[in-house]
């Protein structure tokens, strides 16, 4: 039996994992993750009982019940590298024994479903509608630490996205990983499918530039006419790639939803998106209460 190290896996005097400040039994099998922490209570103000709260620096939880579903929802803060963060310790939370500090041998499966927002990059994707993540595809880095592997089609889509867009030139090397089926196939009717880029900021690295000079300033453009059979780049932010990616290493179920507040081709951004994101979140939980996962 492989004993994971203190320094490896750290755990706070009250015996929760250090960063999300949780023990196991503290955390539903389903899981909606938000990047605002602040949004977090708007997630859970919906649930019909409240079953606990934490908060360890910018990670906010709240545990509660949907009808006969518990759900978790976490904030998880900006970018990947707090990604690698929330899902590693998510996934140590139902795979590791923590009294041992070894590997469980019979692993749980989670339902991770990230509500975010984002920008569009088809004129064709309006502000306030809804985006679910066929793919994300990182140029980030964060996978590139991780073995990881791509199936027929995320390695031929993956091909592609360098052949055309050639932004490995001056950045990491892109990665991919898809969306849980069994997840996509609830948010249909309502929701435009595409493939999202997942960026390592929000000025330069998403083509903005306010006094500071961009090394690729056609970024945009190149991301917008990039396809690969029926797939095109719907649009981009600062996560989705990431959590998929840890997902499919991990084996747990993912899919990201993206209120879209800006259309960067049209240069609009939504005068409402407090209102859209509210919407997003009624539905995501009216689906998860109907439609996903067990009753605990």
């Amino acid at each position: 039996m492989h004993r994971i190290a203190e320094s490896e896996l750290i755990l706070n005097p009250r015996g929760a994992v250090y960063h999300l400040n949780l023990k196991p039994e503290e955390l539903a099998k389903t899981i909606i993750t938000v990047g605002d922490p602040d949004r977090v209570a708007t997630v859970s103000k919906h649930f019909d009982k409240m079953e606990n709260k934490f908060h360890h620096r910018e990670f906010i939880s709240h545990t509660g019940w949907i009808g006969k579903k518990r759900i978790s929802v976490i904030s998880t803060g900006i970018g990947t590298d707090n990604i690698d963060i929330v899902l590693n310790e998510l996934d140590a939370l139902v795979n590791i024994d923590f009294a041992t500090r070894s590997i469980r041998s019979n692993l749980t499966q989670l339902n991770i479903i990230r509500i975010g927002t984002a920008g569009s990059l088809q004129e064709s994707i309006p502000v306030d509608s809804v985006v679910a993540s066929t793919h994300g595809i990182g140029i980030d880095n964060l996978m590139n630490f991780y073995r990881h592997d791509q199936n027929e089609e995320e390695k031929q889509l993956l091909h592609s996205f360098v052949t055309q867009t050639q932004l490995h030139h001056g950045l990491s090397y892109p990665y991919i990983s898809g969306a849980s089926a069994s997840l996509m196939k609830y948010f249909v009717t309502g929701f435009t499918h595409g493939i999202t880029v997942t960026c390592p900021g929000f000025y330069g690295p998403q083509g903005r530039m306010l006094r500071g000079g961009l090394s690729h300033p056609d970024l945009i453009d190149r991301l917008t006419q990039f396809h690969f059979g029926p797939y095109k780049i719907a649009n981009f932010e600062m996560e989705t790639a990431g959590i998929y990616g840890l997902s499919k290493i991990f084996g747990h179920q993912c899919l990201s939803l993206s209120a879209i507040v800006a259309n960067r081709i049209k240069k609009e951004f939504s005068t409402q998106p407090g209102g859209t994101m509210e919407k997003l979140i009624r539905n995501v939980l009216q689906i998860i209460e109907e439609k996903i996962g067990q009753a605990e």
